[in-house]
């Protein structure tokens, strides 16, 4: 059969025959082999007249039983009315048909194929037929289809990620998201088409070109621009991947400006004093190391100033540590602005400031900054509904004469600071190569201290407090009536120790070291049973008077006062002894009385419950509410020696100690004036109405057999 349907010739003999029959296997072998359906359908009858093997096995048949059915027959009736308008097109208008549909085959697969219908027309124009030609192209379009589902993807992606995306090819931009046109400032059509490197800063475009040109999977950070020309620091991502039907690179641009603020603010917390903003110790000693490094090459000297604020926990502990905070705070910018440009400063810790003083001309000029610093950290300060004022003690070590390196010079400023406030305090000292071996003799000291307290080497000295007039304030009768002009009042325990070495050492030298260490819980145990013990003895032996108990009276410490428990050791201590709260008088200072005014007020109402005297000792030189004052259940205040020293001369110290005076007396508590060392003295507080007097022009602190002496002697007298 020809092209257009015409019979072969016929041939005469066998031989034609014969080679008939192997013209039409040769094509049928190629039929076979050829990797598409084939079928040819008679117009008239619509039957097949000839099919494949590849076309007969899709719907079921053989190349044998498939000839002669009819196309209803072999691709079912809803297919054939299906495929209706494309038959007609080839038999009728004598013109080729293509269209897809999907094909159950005789496996159930389901397969998607692409029919061609060609027409098979004779000489004389009509359609004998046609020939239809089938390809499986399935999994064709499963590829065309998971690509469209990954391009949706990708498209559902690019419109909900947060990062900028951009997809370019050979450095030209073919798609961006939304986020992206965000972060610029752009619109889609603005960007499109252009080279990538144009929105790129300038001096990150050499990297990014590097990048487009090697092509790697890669990340980095780079600098963006705005439209507006606002640089923007971002991270790019870097991948390939198929985008619109070919290969493109993907850039993911994340936005990096919220992760460097971060990583400045961590970096700046590392360094910086949260409280001050000043540079901590860490970025202190780092500046420093340069500093001497460079020094050491220029051979200039440098200068290292150790600032400690006096008394700061006694701002603290009595108004609050809100109140400290400001301080130092104001305190951080005072030393700041008494500085010069070059000068480094630096909160080493707590109260604590380091300052580098640029190269000078030598100590003069260093005293004038220390003298400058003093002065504008000592003004006072309006907080916590007072006007207060702190005081700094300075040490200063000079580079290179007293020491080279970092821990040397902190040392020994550190050690010039100690010696400033050992010599009174609000004072600079430069360091002297001395002040290293009183440092290591303070450590053998702090050493040697321990051990005392393991081997009991401290004893009590005592020195009385007598009435100055006959009749005195209190809250009780028994108080008046002990209370009569030269009576005596009570008996404060003094502790001191007995060094092997040093002989006796009174508590200035060792109790601030011993507070610091936690020495002083053990010490203060043992000088509470051994005062009560000894007051037992010498009331026993002295005998000062029929009906009159006084008390002996122990200075206790805030870390005492504070420990968990501590009046229920009180209790324990008299039992232990034998003796009564009436025997025992309590001083504490001021801030200790402020310090946590509900546990303060609990705690001294059962120790009046149990009859203890109590006493706020140091009265002046604090911070008391007067407010708080007026609810607790106090005995007695002691004028400070420092205003009890500038009597009578000091007009300051007069108004000052005639103020406790009457306010003592307002509260209804007794008015002890303590450090009284002369006659002229005696007679102020005297003046003032102070309730009675202790010092050396009564009395100096003595050992326990000279104040049975001392008592008896004044027994004999009455």
């Amino acid at each position: 059969m020809t092209a257009h349907g015409a019979a072969y010739p016929a041939r005469d003999g066998d031989d034609g025959l014969a080679r008939l029959r192997a013209e039409l296997e040769h094509l049928r072998l190629l039929a076979n082999t050829v990797p598409v359906a084939i079928a040819y359908y008679e117009a008239e009858r619509r039957t097949c007249r000839m099919a494949n093997r590849r076309y007969a096995e899709m719907f079921g048949f053989d190349e044998a039983n498939i000839v002669g059915r009819t196309l209803a027959s072999v691709i079912g009736e809803h297919a054939a009315a299906s495929i209706e308008p494309y038959r007609h097109r080839v038999i009728e208008e004598q013109t080729a048909a293509a269209y897809e549909r999907e094909v159950a085959g005789a496996d159930g697969i389901l397969r998607v194929v692409e029919v061609r219908l060609l027409p098979h027309v004779d000489e004389s124009g009509r359609s004998l037929g046609a020939f239809v030609l089938i390809a499986d192209i399935t999994h064709h379009r499963r590829a065309e289809a998971a690509l469209r589902e990954s391009e949706e993807r990708l498209a559902k992606f690019m419109h909900a990620s947060e990062e900028g995306l951009v997809f370019h090819k050979g450095g030209y931009i073919t798609d961006v998201n939304p986020p992206l046109l965000n972060l610029l400032g752009y619109t889609l059509d603005e960007m499109l088409g252009r080279l990538t490197l144009e929105f790129i800063a300038p001096e990150a475009q050499q990297k990014v070109a590097e990048v487009i040109a090697a092509a790697p999977e890669t990340s980095y950070d780079s600098v963006v621009l705005h439209k507006n020309g606002t640089r923007i620091p971002v991270q790019f991502i870097v991948r390939t991947m198929l985008h619109q039907g070919e290969l493109q690179r993907l850039t993911i641009v994340r936005d990096i400006r919220d992760r460097l603020q971060a990583e400045q603010r961590i970096q700046h917390l590392a360094h910086h004093d949260p409280l001050t903003g000043l540079p901590n110790r860490l970025a202190f000693t780092e500046r420093l190391e340069r500093r001497l490094a460079e020094a050491s090459v220029s051979g200039e000297s440098l200068a290292l100033m150790f600032i400690d604020l006096d008394h700061f926990k006694r701002i603290n502990d009595s108004l609050g540590h809100a109140v400290g905070d400001t301080l130092l705070k104001t305190v951080a910018q005072r030393i700041t602005e008494a500085l010069r440009v070059g000068d480094m400063v630096a909160r080493f810790g707590g109260d604590e400031f380091l300052v580098l003083l640029a190269p000078r001309a030598g100590a003069p000029a260093v005293a004038e900054v220390g003298s400058r610093l003093l002065a504008a950290v000592g003004e006072p300060l309006p907080a916590g509904g007072v006007s207060i004022s702190v005081t700094p003690s300075i040490g200063v070590a000079m580079y290179p004469q007293d020491g080279v390196t970092s821990t040397e010079l902190i040392q020994r400023a550190d050690q010039a600071m100690y010696r400033a406030k050992s010599s009174g305090r609000a004072r600079f000292r430069f360091f002297e190569p001395g002040m290293a071996e009183a440092a290591l003799a303070e450590l053998a000291l702090e050493s040697r201290l321990a051990l005392a307290v393991r081997q009991n080497e401290f004893v009590l000295h005592f020195q009385p407090q007598v009435a100055l007039h006959d009749h005195s304030a209190g809250d009780g009768a028994d108080m008046k009536a002990r209370a009569g002009a030269g009576r005596l009042l009570g008996v404060e325990a003094l502790v001191r120790w007995a060094h092997p070495q040093r002989g006796l050492m009174g508590p200035d030298e060792f109790v601030p070291l011993a507070e610091a260490r936690q020495l002083i819980l053990p010490i203060g145990a043992w000088v509470l049973r051994e005062a009560l013990s000894a007051a037992v003895r010498w009331r026993a032996n002295a005998r000062p008077g029929p009906g009159v108990e006084v008390p002996v009276a122990v200075n206790l410490s805030m870390l005492q006062f504070q420990t968990p428990g501590f009046v229920d050791m009180v209790a324990e201590a008299l039992a232990a002894t034998g003796s009564r709260g009436a025997m025992l008088e309590l001083e504490l200072t001021e801030r200790m009385v402020m310090s946590d005014l509900g546990e303060v007020r609990q705690a001294l109402a059962r120790l009046r419950e149990m009859g203890v005297t109590i006493t706020v000792d140091d009265f002046g030189t604090g911070y008391t509410s007067l407010a708080h004052l007026k609810d607790l259940p106090l005995h007695r205040l002691k004028i400070d020696r420092s205003f009890v020293a500038g009597l009578p001369g000091d007009a300051g110290a007069v108004a000052i100690a005639h103020a406790i005076v009457q306010m003592g007396h307002g509260l209804g508590l007794q008015v002890v004036a303590e450090g009284v060392e002369t006659a002229a003295q005696r007679e102020a507080v005297l003046a003032m109405g102070c309730d009675g007097m202790q010092g050396f022009q009564l009395a100096p602190p003595m050992p326990e057999a000279q104040l049975l002496q001392w008592l008896r002697g004044r027994s004999a007298a009455e």
